[in-house]
Parts: C-alpha cells; sequence; structure tokens
C-alpha cells in the first residue's frame, strides 16, 4: 500500500490509474495523465475528512460497499466544469432566428440541457424562451451526473460577477439583486426556476424516459470522452430528439467520425 505523509504532496501513477479507470468506468471521462494534479488537488479535502494518508485508501473507501454517498462526493469533485450564462452567443442566436421563429404555434417546445452542470445554461435558456414565447407553452430539462452541481443549480444563486454575462434586459426582468447577507449575490427569478426540471442522468448509461424534445444541447462533455464514448452517448439522444429536431455541441466539438445519424445545419449544429 502506498502512503505518504502528506497527500497534497502528489499522486502516484498508480493511484491516478484507479481514478482514471473509476471515472472512466461511471461517467465515460478519459482523463489524460495531465489531470494528475487536478484529482489530486481535488480529492484531497476527502482524504484530510476521512484521516486518510493515501489516495489508494480513498479509492478503497470509495469503492466499497455502503459507502454511495462518499463515491457521489468524489464523482462531484471530479466532474464539475466550468460554464457561464449565454455561453457561445451563436446558439442562441440560431434557436431566436431558425428554431423558435419556426416551431409550430401552439404545440409545446421542449428543450434538454444534458450537462447543465450549475445551471447558467439552462437558465440562460429559459430567459430566451421566456421573452420571446411569450404565453406559448414550453419546458426545460436540465440533466447532469453531479448532485452537487445540480444542488446549486435549483437554488439559481449566483455571484454579481456573473451578472455582466447576462443581457441586461434579461437581467432586470429575471433575477433579483441580493440584499443583506446575500449582497453580491444575485438569484434568478421564482418564476423563472420553476420552468426548469432539474434532474440527475448519467449521460453514460441508458436514459430514463423523458420524452421527445425539440433541441437538445449537449455542449463542452464530449472534449472529455473517447470516441467509443461519443459514439454510445449520441446515440443513445437519437430517439429522445424529435424528428428534425436539432443537436447543439459545444465550438470545440464535432460529430465528424462519430456518427451520420445527424446532418451538420452548421459548425456544432445539427439536426436529426
Amino acid at each position: 500500500m502506498i502512503h505518504t505523509d502528506n497527500p497534497a504532496s502528489g499522486i502516484t501513477d498508480q493511484e491516478f490509474a484507479l481514478f482514471r479507470d473509476l471515472i472512466f468506468r461511471i461517467a465515460g471521462i478519459s482523463m489524460s495523465s495531465a489531470k494528475k494534479t487536478l484529482v489530486a488537488g481535488r480529492l484531497n479535502k476527502r482524504l484530510k475528512f476521512h484521516g486518510l494518508t493515501s489516495f489508494e485508501d480513498y479509492h478503497g473507501l470509495v469503492t466499497s460497499k455502503g459507502s454511495e454517498d462518499e463515491l457521489q462526493i468524489a464523482i462531484d469533485l471530479l466532474t464539475t466544469n466550468e460554464t457561464h450564462f449565454f455561453r457561445e452567443p451563436k446558439h442562441f442566436d440560431f434557436m431566436r432566428d431558425r428554431i423558435l421563429s419556426g416551431h409550430p404555434k401552439g404545440r409545446p417546445l421542449r428543450v434538454w440541457s444534458a450537462a447543465s452542470s450549475t445551471g447558467e445554461e439552462p437558465y440562460s435558456i429559459a430567459m430566451q424562451l421566456a421573452d420571446l414565447l411569450g404565453e406559448a407553452p414550453w419546458e426545460i430539462v436540465a440533466s447532469d451526473l453531479s448532485s452537487q452541481v445540480l444542488e446549486k443549480a435549483r437554488r439559481g444563486l449566483y455571484s454579481m460577477k456573473r451578472a455582466d454575462e447576462i443581457p441586461r434586459h434579461y437581467l432586470t426582468r429575471f433575477c433579483l439583486k441580493g440584499i443583506g447577507s446575500q449582497q453580491g449575490n444575485f438569484m434568478v427569478s421564482r418564476e423563472l426556476r420553476s420552468r426548469v426540471r432539474f434532474t440527475q442522468v448519467n449521460l453514460n448509461s441508458p436514459l430514463p424516459d423523458m420524452g421527445e424534445f425539440d433541441v437538445i444541447f449537449l455542449r463542452n462533455v464530449m472534449i472529455y470522452f473517447d470516441n467509443n464514448t461519443k459514439r454510445e452517448v449520441v446515440h443513445r439522444m437519437l430517439p429522445l430528439l424529435k424528428a428534425d429536431g436539432h443537436l447543439l455541441i459545444g465550438h470545440s466539438e464535432s460529430l465528424n467520425g462519430v456518427t451520420d445519424a445527424y446532418k451538420l445545419v452548421m459548425p456544432s449544429i445539427y439536426r436529426k
């Protein structure tokens, strides 16, 4: 068994391999050796919390029977990624000009934010739909593997530093400025929060029955998958996308060589 007096001093190649294989098996995420420092940094607090002196011991803990809660904490720590309000604005332009403008009146519009993280993406979508669809029916389902970020997303509470990312008219209409103990923060309005349903989904496993969607946002998550995992994930999603529905992926991502089940509309935007 490998021990160090100070876990923060580093993680061995063998210990890193244990967590690399664990996160790939559960989440389909491929971590290169360049992520060793990140893994050590994010998990070190949990070693200290449990009084452990090696990452190998912590791996033994999270994989032992009855440690499902600690395993979820480890997954949360290793899969949480940075996100922003109205990230990659061209997708929101496309939603406005091509999807919403052509959507049949009276038919509910359903959108799935499939890697919603701390909620900035689904709330951005919700602001746009609430603004442009008026009284027309719409629904957003937002999912993530991490229970921790989903809880933060449900609260809808963010630092005012994030406010600059939101168009001013949306900020004044859909967000509340914090006062007192919440000074320096803002909260997404209760009305808008009620329109987004957050749920835990592992894209690397059989998907739950969530019905069909007009639009699926799968942005900036496939960069962590190998080609085989990408193929499996997008094919799993295919039955959940309506005929002629759109799949939006990150600008740095592509389905080229992954699948031909989706037709390229423009870079990072595909149609079933």
